[in-house]
């Protein structure tokens, strides 16, 4: 039963699935246009005709071992960043919940400062700061770069969370005894980071993702790896290394996105589940009619 709309009509069910249809229509005439687009001949800057991009000659070189090589290498390269920088982003994220939190006002002010500083660079830049201030290789560059500006992200998601708590929370733990800090790290801290779970895994997408911007250091990840080819192999081959490295990062995001998905089933709440006390319908069991014993009560008895 609708509760926020009423159940559409024939004639809207009608206007549904006309649009349902021209919508699908059109985005089978886009693919196909594209499909025509990628596969007619092209031309040069000589003016020499080229194959189509669907051609085989084009895609003659997934038969070498060495090209596979390159890119296996190069996932295991972007995994191996993203993994380090999805660890210590997580833990800055968490220092700056605590910093945007805390309770003196002093901490609460540099730490925004802080905050505000890295989320105004853009990542490519902040990947090309770390490695220029600090002198750090290519892969820490990415690491540090990464961590940081994803950090800020998580560690806002997060102060969001604990924000978003019932002020009681807070109270209870300081009734019983705790510190302000310890009612943080006890209480506050682990709902709010159960809530913003699907939150932080997502922006951990993104960060995946963000790996490519790595090639500002010369970092031989994914998207290097592609250009890489492309100069070894010949920009004859741009469309075909291209594919090869879209099929590779969707896999990646498509597993991640799902992860984060199972994990935000998983973690959210249990709706449409009754407790086994709830009662079914209020009147049932919610409210129950207090009645008294009929002993000692009413008019007296008539005399014998």
């Amino acid at each position: 039963m609708s509760v926020l709309y009423d159940a559409p009509g024939p004639k809207t069910r009608r206007r549904s699935m006309i649009a349902s249809i021209f919508g699908i229509i059109v985005i089978i005439a886009f693919f196909f246009w594209m499909y025509l687009t990628l596969a007619a001949p092209r031309v040069n800057a000589n003016g020499a005709a080229q194959p189509g991009m669907f051609d085989p000659s084009r895609w003659d070189i997934v038969a070498r071992a060495d090209l596979w090589m390159s890119f296996g290498n190069g996932t295991l390269a972007t995994l191996q960043m993203a993994a380090a920088a999805a660890v210590i982003a997580v833990a800055i994220g968490i220092l700056f919940s605590f910093g945007r939190t805390a309770r003196f006002a002093w901490i609460r002010a540099v730490t925004g400062v802080i905050l505000e500083f890295v989320r105004g660079i853009p990542v490519l830049l902040m990947i090309f700061f770390v490695f220029l201030v600090f002198s750090a290789g290519s892969y820490w560059s990415g690491v540090f770069g990464l961590a940081l500006y994803n950090g800020a992200i998580i560690g806002e998601a997060l102060r969001a969370g604990v924000k978003s708590l019932p002020r009681g929370q807070r109270e209870a733990g300081l009734a019983v005894g705790l510190t302000s800090l310890k009612t943080w790290v006890l209480i506050e801290f682990p709902q709010a980071f159960r809530q913003m779970l699907p939150i932080i895994l997502a922006q951990l997408v993104v960060l995946l993702k963000d790996t490519s911007l790595a090639y500002i250091v010369s970092y031989p990840e994914l998207a290097r790896t592609i250009s890489n080819n492309r100069n070894f192999f010949g920009s004859r081959y741009m469309f075909t290394l291209f594919a090869i490295g879209l099929v590779i990062y969707l896999c990646l995001n498509l597993a991640l996105s799902w992860f984060a998905r199972f994990v935000a089933r998983r973690s959210g709440p249990r709706l449409g589940r009754a407790l086994p006390n709830t009662p079914k319908q209020l009147g049932e069991e919610g409210t129950r009619a207090i009645t008294l014993p009929a002993q000692g009560y009413g008019p007296p008895d008539p005399p014998h």
